[in-house]
């Protein structure tokens, strides 16, 4: 049986409906997005939020200038194939350390101009092929020891414009600068906001003995030692101490109440 022939003019009609619908949207990319080959520009539109119907393809992320306060658990969809993330000039005050899971493939995070205080190192922990991240122009006083060695891929870290605080706090964040220069960009622009006395003051200008009154507080493994063996012999030394001494202190007084009182043995202090 032969194909039936569409007429011409049904054709036509169906052709020109279509041109008058124009295209349809595509689910994998936000209304309030702008999709191309890989990259999704979300910029300026007032977001409060992650888009979650992003492609699982986007490469490229861009969400600046919006109103994103803070990244929980989830706020990502599935985006294994994601390389850069922008998210500078929000209102970004909290990252949840389950925040960025599942972006395993990102090289390039931008978290300039918003209003962090705290970062996890737990919070990086996904990001094994991260090799630039800016924190410029937060609120950061200063960062937990643990959070660049997280990182050890990191090529580039941008800290410019924040508030450090230069007392012992910041030892372990000028620990990792003396030793990774070569990827600190902006050098001169990493200064102490506080104590007033070192205001303006170059955080890579600091020695060893701008910390001489610091103590190190991590515990070595002597310390370890001491505190799992000695400590609980010690407790069942005293324990033992003092059921003895109890034991001889109701054995004499037992004695002392003998009519006998030359039989009571020295050990009781008798005479």
């Amino acid at each position: 049986m032969g194909c039936r022939r569409v007429p011409g003019r049904v054709l036509a009609f169906q052709l020109g409906c279509l041109l008058l619908l124009g295209p349809l949207p595509s689910p994998a990319c936000p209304s309030a997005c702008h999709c191309s080959s890989g990259q999704a520009d979300c910029s300026q539109h007032g977001l409060q939020e992650v888009p979650q119907s992003l492609s699982t393809n986007t490469s490229v992320l861009w969400l600046g200038y919006n109103f994103i306060t803070v990244l929980g658990p989830g706020s990502f969809p599935p985006l294994p194939n994601l390389l850069l993330l922008s998210l500078p000039h929000n209102h970004l005050g909290l990252i949840h350390s389950r925040a960025l899971l599942g972006l395993g493939a990102l090289r390039d995070l931008d978290l300039s101009n918003n209003r962090l205080t705290v970062l996890s190192p737990d919070t990086f922990l996904p990001l094994t092929s991260l090799v630039m991240l800016n924190l410029g122009s937060n609120r950061l006083r200063e960062l937990e020891p643990g959070l660049a060695g997280v990182l050890p891929q990191l090529q580039a870290l941008l800290l410019q414009d924040n508030p450090w605080v230069c007392s012992c706090s910041i030892r372990p964040l000028w620990r990792w600068l003396s030793h990774n220069r070569e990827k600190v960009q902006e050098k001169t622009l990493l200064l102490c906001r506080a104590p007033e006395q070192l205001n303006n003051y170059p955080i890579m200008d600091l020695r060893n003995e701008s910390f001489r009154q610091c103590q190190e507080t991590s515990l070595s493994a002597q310390h370890y030692v001491a505190f799992f063996v000695i400590g609980p012999l010690s407790f069942m030394a005293s324990i033992f101490f003092c059921t003895f001494m109890g034991s001889i202190t109701v054995f004499c007084q037992h004695l002392r109440r003998e009519p006998d009182s030359w039989r009571r043995p020295h050990i009781c202090g008798g005479h």
